[in-house]
């Protein structure tokens, strides 16, 4: 059995694979000040809810946003899982052409989205992640990792906009009926979901426009969704491309004899 880990900024959503089936999957906060043994119970507290095994678990995949709990999960799997973990970063060869001009800069999760998302669609690819931070990532037709787009993720621009306006208060993430809100808070979500909704259809426009040929678009992260909803844009929601992706790299590597 595999344990994927994805570490974003707000949550780490962890999960077990037998093979290629996701078997059972957990979120939880992305807490830096928790120790590897108190995330240790946590986890171990989930799988034997699901009625896992722990010491079935031979490896152990990370994708990582967050050093400070990179270190501690890579600690989890050396103490209690016995294993060197694999943390993913484009600087391993896993098969994928990256163009970023530093490849050591790519997220983990961007590439782990990208390997996954291709696999199971082909390209040109255009992926969208609606976590902390929104993020558009290409996809040749080849597989080649051409770069994307970053823009403040749906919960960051509510968050924001209560932290710098006195009097705008925090609101619930879900469409207002209409465009013209009558009151503050739809005022607020007609702003923030629709613009989105706008935002993401014209970002596709521009990508597509310098793709040759017709990128087709997914969606994944915790609000994809409720996006997808509300545009003929996204063409499919893929809740768990980035644990998808940490077992695809897994793989290939292991396959090369490559484990780090």
């Amino acid at each position: 059995m595999l344990l994927a880990i994805d570490i974003g900024n707000t949550h780490t959503v962890i999960g077990v694979y037998r093979g290629p089936d996701l078997v059972a999957d957990w979120r939880m906060a992305s807490l830096t000040h928790r120790t590897a043994d108190e995330n240790w119970l946590t986890l171990k507290s989930f799988c034997a809810d699901a009625g896992i095994d722990t010491a079935q678990v031979k490896a152990v995949g990370i994708s990582s946003v967050v050093p400070d709990l990179t270190f501690v999960f890579e600690h989890l799997a050396r103490k209690h899982f016995l294993v060197e973990p694999v943390t993913i970063s484009g600087l391993l060869e896993f098969g994928v052409r990256i163009r970023y001009k530093d490849p050591s800069a790519v997220g983990a999760d961007r590439l782990c989205n990208a390997v996954a998302g291709f696999e199971k669609y082909g390209g040109p690819l255009i992926i969208i992640d609606f976590g902390t931070a929104t993020t558009f990532d290409v996809v040749s037709g080849e597989g080649d990792y051409l770069g994307g787009v970053i823009t403040l993720g749906l919960e960051s621009t509510v968050a924001e906009l209560h932290r710098r306006a006195a009097k705008l208060p925090r609101i619930e993430l879900r469409f207002p009926s209409a465009a013209i809100g009558q009151d503050t808070a739809s005022s607020m979500q007609a702003g923030v979901l629709f613009g989105n909704v706008d935002a993401v259809e014209g970002i596709v426009k521009r990508i597509r426009a310098e793709l040759p040929g017709h990128a087709r678009v997914i969606a994944t992260g915790g609000l994809a969704k409720v996006i997808a909803a509300h545009t003929h844009v996204i063409e499919a929601v893929e809740p768990s491309l980035v644990l998808d992706g940490i077992r695809l790299i897994l793989e290939r590597l292991a396959t090369k004899g490559n484990g780090r």
